[in-house]
Parts: structure tokens; C-alpha cells; sequence
């Protein structure tokens, strides 16, 4: 259940705006085939949630050639940001008919991802949604990055509300610590990661899409 004093959602971007998990990881492995770099998918599904710098360590633990990991990163990366050009990037389901709502209802909103903010605002803005977000909080602007509070209670200071007011919108585990941390409603919307054990008990909604939130919290207001 939403409570009912409720006045701001943060969104995470990745798997939650966008459906860019998906394609980052088919870029991944293009990009780790002719590297002969194996079991890249299982590691991305590592990645998720966490910042570069985190990723690229997880990267260099698993294969052990940081050269090898960097010409890996840079390939993927320039694999995706192709795809966005040509318009692959396709927006999960909803996210309109959610944004939209919750701007008819007043409700204050941001994105706090764990990319960086240039990164974040040419997606939004490429996708035509930037207005619907009051502010934007990329993972360069805290010191320390998710399962730490720190990007959420940005968000909320810079929406000027306080964390109990706050409900975050996530689909990683570390999304949802996070949310949990920060003292705010933590709903997660799965995406490529299905909740276990813990990440249910600390859910306060699990919801199966963007449209089952925005229903929900029309049932509860």
C-alpha cells in the first residue's frame, strides 16, 4: 500500500523508463563475442543497479584484463549509443500514461539514476519526456551511489519535499535498499530481475508495469 501523504515519485531511468537494460546487454554481447569474453550476460545481470565505476570493477574481478574490459566497455558503448540513434531505445510501457497522471495530479517528480546527468537528460530529451520531470539527479552529483540513500535524498531536497513523502519507482535490488534507506515508499516495477526474498520484504509495492502503478495509486486516492 501507497500512504496516503504521498506528494513526489522518483524514478530510476534504466529498466524503469527506459527498456535500456535489454539493449545494453545485447550490446554486451556483440561486443564480448570477438573477445572471446564468456557468461558476459550473467555478469551484466551483476551490473545492474550500480554506477560505472562499480561496473567496470565487477567487469575486471570476473575477467581479470582491465585492457580487455576497457576495449570491451568502449565497443558496447558505442554499440548502444548507435542503436539510440537509430531510434532502438523504446520506452517501456506506460511511461507516458504514468508521467501524464501524475502531472494532472500535481505530483512531483524525478529522475535519480545512477548514469550520469548529460547521459540522462539526452535520453529524456530524445524521448520527449523531459518536461514531465521537475528535476534530474545523475550519479555523478552524490558521493556515494545506490544501496546508499544518498541519490534519492537529493532528489527530495531538490523537489523540496521530505523522504516520507517520497515514493521510488525501481526495478534493482540496489534501487530498492536505496529507496528503503532514504525512509521512502520503495515500489518496484520488475523488469529483468525478479524479486527474491529480501527484495520482497523490503518492497512496499511489487507491481508487474508503469500502468499497474498508475492504477494503484488511483485506487488509493
Amino acid at each position: 500500500m501507497l500512504p496516503n501523504n504521498i506528494d513526489a515519485f522518483i524514478f530510476d531511468m534504466d529498466g524503469v523508463i527506459f527498456d535500456s537494460e535489454s539493449l545494453y546487454i545485447t550490446c554486451c554481447v556483440e561486443a564480448a563475442e570477438p573477445l572471446g569474453m564468456e557468461n558476459i550476460v550473467e555478469t551484466c545481470y551483476r551490473c545492474i543497479g550500480v554506477t560505472v565505476g562499480i561496473t567496470r570493477g565487477i567487469l575486471v574481478e570476473t575477467y581479470g584484463d582491465e585492457e580487455l574490459v576497457d576495449r570491451f566497455r568502449k565497443d558496447a558503448a558505442e554499440r548502444f549509443m548507435d542503436k539510440f540513434r537509430r531510434g532502438l531505445l523504446e520506452m517501456k510501457p506506460g511511461v507516458r500514461e504514468l508521467l501524464a497522471f501524475l502531472k494532472e495530479r500535481h505530483y512531483k517528480t524525478a529522475i535519480a539514476s545512477s548514469t550520469s546527468t548529460s547521459y540522462v537528460e539526452t535520453e529524456l530529451g530524445g524521448a520527449g519526456i523531459r518536461p514531465y520531470f521537475d528535476h534530474v539527479v545523475g550519479g555523478e552529483q552524490v558521493s556515494r551511489s545506490k544501496p546508499n540513500p544518498d541519490i534519492f535524498l537529493r532528489a527530495a531536497e531538490l523537489l523540496g519535499t521530505t523522504p516520507e513523502r517520497c515514493a521510488v519507482i525501481e526495478d534493482s535490488f540496489n534501487g530498492i535498499r536505496a529507496a528503503k534507506a532514504a525512509g521512502m515508499t520503495a515500489v518496484m516495477v520488475t523488469d529483468l530481475l525478479q524479486p527474491d526474498d529480501e527484495i520482497r520484504a523490503l518492497a512496499d509495492e511489487v507491481l508487474p508495469s508503469l500502468l499497474a502503478v498508475r492504477d494503484r495509486i488511483a485506487e488509493q486516492t
